[in-house]
């Protein structure tokens, strides 16, 4: 396929060599190298590489409550918490969950509770300011299942405020419509905690006195989260029905499976606090553990809690006068995205950094149990996203990290094919009937789970996305797998499906059509499909969004309003992805590629990398969002090592070939 696809190119670069003058070509390489060696300065002694991983200030203002609810609000460290928040309010008065994005409810209800914690004056001028923000974008009353949820736990508001998250719902069996491993693996993490809090209402007060009713907009319908849809019968209206009969059974005596819920609530957190680096290894399931713990019985001293506890405060980065966290740490993905980087920019396949990088993610292989043997009946073999998350590799982790394995020329090659024959065997396990892939568990897509009322964190459930899909064809792409396999062609319909009217493909972890139409193009070109009509029109989306500098951007606002597919601020990593996308079906001939590649080019600083203040990466699309801080680097350095490699005839770089025969053959 390789040499097929560089007589191609070679073909199109005669046709269109005046516009590949050397100057160009000369420019392109030493822009490459630059990137090369500023990418392998960052490597870490150990062998990976990692980048911060910025959210909004939601989480400091989460944290300034968790630290009070839990009696450690250090003034020092309360107030450097504060100092970050503060500057982040915007003009009308709110905060906003995206660099350039609007006032978001949510977030400003978040950090006006956090600010008057931290001592702000409720009359002064800034929260002034954010109490009208809140009331014009609905008020408290607006804000989601979980916002209400700490505020109910912390005596702000009434529990009668919040959808009932009550524990008996561990007890649903697995044939019922509704139950614990039918909602996505983040959800388990952060509700399972929430269902011993709910069940056990700890009835904690804040050290600060604070009134809340300034907020609301309407205060005599505090209870507009919860009220009736417009539709008669409707799934929302059922559950709604349910939550209601729960809360009245909440206040009868006696309450009979009360106790067994509670225990096997408590017994799965437990269970689940072991290998990993705090519950799920994210955010705000680490913090409701925390809580669950000391609601359990578990004070904050406590060896388990106080273990927990340090892990929640490894998410800090102190820096200054401020104090900001991470949603959790990315040190897996920037690591295979960094190899691959920098294999494709023509690192000796024996390099020390590649041979290094290899032994760290070869002891991170998980080849014990997780939360997905529950639909996906295969052995272990994939990889997690963090340090230490055993019970939940994911499927894109996984699939990069094989693509970054199979062109290292490691010296111990047996145990790197049976590593690879592995994650390759439990990628296959985990695609869904549809023939896509999600990202955490296998067909997790069951909608009634989207009409629960504690669901508004809009990521209830985790079907199979193009994104994902698209990663794990390009793997097995990659290691040899012919397009005509069945795995492929299911995928490739599940593909065909979710692609748009226009062309583009939606982008669930990345911003957003860009990202989706990119990975997919990468996909079809290593499988030999980039010739067809879907991604002939594809290639077109992506000529008719580039910017005028030559590079391609795209707002967070797209996944609100489709109608900003592929537009917005051109950035380093949405461009790199354009480019991507652009070289897999018209090669470095085309016009579009051209200008891409010259955008990066002319952006690149002189050390080698990139600047990008805005946020490309997806955590839960409308709610929750991400900035990367190695994109910027990574994928530039890939977009533009690509294109010299096609300018100079060359196709997909070889690497180990791991075809289906050869996976049956080694019992994988």
């Amino acid at each position: 396929m390789a040499d097929a696809v560089g007589v191609g190119i070679q073909s199109e670069l005669e046709r269109q060599q005046p516009q590949l003058d050397r100057q160009f070509v000369e420019r392109l390489r030493r822009a490459v190298m630059r990137s090369r060696e500023y990418l392998l300065s960052l490597q870490k002694e150990e062998g990976h590489w990692w980048a911060e991983l910025e959210a909004d200030t939601t989480l400091e203002s989460d944290y300034i409550l968790y630290l009070h609810l839990l009696g450690r609000g250090e003034p020092e460290r309360i107030r450097k918490l504060a100092n970050y928040i503060r500057p982040r309010q915007l003009e009308d008065g709110g905060w906003n969950i995206y660099v350039e994005g609007p006032s978001e409810v949510n977030a400003t209800v978040k950090a006006w509770v956090a600010l008057r914690l931290a001592g702000d004056a409720a009359d002064a001028p800034h929260l002034l300011r954010a109490a009208k923000r809140i009331r014009e974008l609905g008020g408290l009353e607006s804000t989601n299942s979980f916002v209400r949820f700490y505020l109910a736990m912390a005596g702000l508001i009434g529990w009668d405020m919040v959808p009932a998250i009550v524990p008996e719902l561990m007890l649903l069996p697995s044939w019922f419509p509704i139950n614990l491993y039918e909602a996505s693996s983040w959800t388990r993490g952060i509700v399972v905690p929430l269902m011993i809090l709910w069940g056990r209402k700890p009835g904690w007060r804040l050290p600060v006195e604070m009134d809340v009713e300034p907020l609301f907009q309407d205060p005599a319908h505090k209870h507009k989260a919860l009220e009736w849809g417009s539709k008669v019968f409707s799934w929302r209206n059922l559950f709604l029905a349910v939550d209601r009969g729960l809360k009245l059974k909440e206040k009868l005596p006696g309450k009979l499976l009360r106790r067994r819920a509670l225990g096997a609530a408590e017994q799965w957190m437990l269970d689940h606090l072991e290998r990993s680096d705090g519950l799920a290894a994210i955010y705000p399931a680490m913090m409701n553990s925390v809580f669950a713990l000391v609601a359990m019985g578990h004070p904050p001293n406590d060896p388990l809690t106080a273990r927990e506890i340090a892990q929640m405060a490894a998410l800090e980065i102190e820096e200054g006068e401020t104090i900001r966290l991470q949603p959790c740490l990315s040190p897996l993905w920037d690591t295979c995205i960094a190899m691959v980087s920098l294999e494709e920019a023509g690192l000796e396949a024996d390099h020390p950094a590649l041979v290094r990088g290899t032994d760290w993610l070869l002891e991170r292989q998980l080849f014990c149990g997780g939360d997905w043997q529950k639909k996906a009946k295969v052995e272990p073999g994939g990889w997690a996203f963090e340090f230490r998350n055993d019970f939940y590799p994911d499927v894109d982790d996984t699939a990069f990290v094989l693509m970054a394995l199979r062109r290292v020329a490691y010296p111990d090659r047996e145990r790197l094919e049976h590593s690879i024959r592995r994650g390759v065997a439990w990628l296959l396990g985990m695609q869904n009937r549809n023939g896509g892939w999600g990202a955490f568990d296998k067909d997790n897509d069951r909608k009634i789970m989207t009409e629960i009322p504690f669901a508004d964190h809009n990521a209830m459930i985790d079907p199979a996305t193009a994104d994902v899909t698209a990663r794990v064809v390009e793997c097995l792409g990659l290691l040899g797998w012919p397009k005509t396999h069945p795995v492929i062609q299911r995928a490739y319909r599940f593909l065909l499906g979710d692609q748009t009217a226009e062309g583009a493909w939606y982008g669930r972890w990345g911003v957003n059509y860009v990202y989706g139409t990119s990975g997919v193009l990468r996909a079809l070109e290593a499988v030999g499909l980039a010739g067809e009509s879907p991604s002939q029109q594809a290639a077109g989306w992506l000529r008719s969004v580039q910017n005028g500098d030559g590079g391609f951007g795209e707002s967070i606002a797209s996944y609100d309003d489709p109608s900003l597919k592929g537009k917005g601020e051109t950035t380093a990593s949405q461009t790199a992805w354009g480019l991507i996308g652009l070289l897999a079906v018209a090669g470095p001939g085309d016009p579009a590629a051209r200008r891409a590649a010259e955008y990066l080019l002319d952006t690149q600083k002189s050390d080698g990398s990139w600047d990008e203040e805005l946020f490309t990466g997806t955590g839960f699309p409308r709610v929750f969002y991400l900035r990367y801080h190695l994109y910027r680097n990574s994928f530039p350095l890939y977009a533009l090592a690509r294109y010299l490699n096609q300018i100079e005839g060359k196709g997909l770089a070889e690497g180990l070939r791991l075809l289906p025969k050869q996976l049956k053959k080694n019992g994988a």
